[in-house]
């Protein structure tokens, strides 16, 4: 154990925060998937 070990700073779980960007990046592809239908149907 070193000093950085016994003193952490984020007492977080490191799951939630892989799930959180898991989801995050997840939104953001449906959201630029759904932006490209809308230009799909316009555009035709």
């Amino acid at each position: 154990m070193n000093d950085f070990e016994k003193d952490v700073q984020d007492k977080g779980n490191d799951f939630l925060d892989a799930m959180n960007g898991f989801t995050y990046s997840f939104l953001f592809f449906i959201v630029i998937f759904i932006i490209g239908i809308v230009i799909k149907e316009v555009m035709t």
